[in-house]
């Protein structure tokens, strides 16, 4: 197991290693409630500088620093998704949270850096498949935050309303209501070995241009979803329609030419596929599957959600 090398500031101060090593653990909460990493680094930021904004004696009196941390942390996220439905009112098409590759897929955007530190990383699991993370977007933001710290991270309801500010049963209410969101959103899936070999056919279909295969792969009411952000060409609005998505798609592959390559790669915890242009990375499709049919599409080309996949 790797682990992070203490810095000489930690070395002098073992507090200071204790402080940083909630770090993670708050990447990972800020990313489930923004669907956002560039987000939740923010927030990171801003709740470690809260943290140090302390005096000595205010921080010796904090009882929990991790608590303390995850409190304020929480909060950031809750006034940001306050605003963020006012944020894209005028963001250009569908927005759709950022992808992210396999934690060893992962290569930093960052100018200089040579890789990203393990404490950056989100850990992976059926909390930030995309549509997981779809479904916690058309929630309000005091829905997804309650139930993004009870049902996933297992913060008591206690805990929980001095976050949101409710009292614990309301807190209660809203996880359980969010819970129904989820069941009611939630599709069949098969295995992941079969899902891997589903989007490895459809890749297969796709740059063959064969629209009979794409029709066979796909679920009649399929939608596929694009955004670029108004920085990219998409589709302006979702594709419904199985057949309407294979003669699309086979369209997308006619106009890209050899120009482009379809790989498969782990988007979000679940099989994928991202496309390069020239060699440069221009799209990452994440998938739900309904069965042994491909259900939703969303294909993310904003490039300023693509940062994780692309090198500095």
């Amino acid at each position: 197991m790797t682990t992070r090398a203490e810095t000489p500031d930690e070395q002098s101060d073992p507090g200071l290693g204790a402080i940083m090593s909630e770090r993670r653990r708050l990447i990972n909460l800020g990313y489930r409630l923004l669907g956002s990493l560039a987000d939740a680094e923010d927030v990171v930021q801003e709740t470690y500088a809260r943290w140090y904004a302390l005096s000595e004696r205010e921080q010796r009196a904090v009882e929990s620093p991790g608590a303390w941390l995850t409190t304020v942390a929480g909060r950031i996220c809750l006034n940001l998704l306050g605003s963020a439905r006012a944020r894209r009112e005028t963001y250009v098409g569908d927005w759709i949270p950022e992808p992210l590759p396999e934690p060893t897929e992962w290569i930093t955007g960052r100018p200089g850096a040579e890789g990203l530190d393990p404490a950056d990383r989100v850990t992976l699991d059926e909390s930030v498949s995309m549509a997981f993370l779809v479904v916690l977007d058309a929630m309000t933001p005091a829905e997804r935050v309650a139930f993004v710290l009870h049902d996933v991270f297992r913060y008591p309801f206690g805990e929980v309303a001095e976050i949101v500010g409710r009292t614990p049963a309301a807190c209660r209410q809203l996880a359980s209501s969010a819970r129904r969101r989820i069941r009611t959103a939630q599709s069949p899936a098969g295995p992941g070995a079969g899902q891997a070999d589903i989007v490895r056919r459809f890749r297969t279909a796709w740059e063959a241009k064969d629209i009979e295969a794409l029709i066979g792969l796909l679920d009649p009411d399929a939608i596929a979803t694009a955004d670029g952000g108004g920085l990219a060409v998409t589709h302006p609005r979702p594709i419904v329609g199985g057949e309407r998505i294979a003669r699309a798609y086979a369209e997308i592959a006619r106009v890209a030419g050899d120009r482009t390559t379809f790989l498969e790669y782990t988007v979000n915890g679940l099989p994928g596929l991202v496309a390069r242009q020239d060699g440069e990375l221009v799209t990452v499709f994440a998938f739900e599957f309904a069965g042994d049919r491909i259900r939703r599409i969303w294909a993310v080309r904003n490039p300023e959600k693509l940062r994780p996949w692309r090198s500095g």
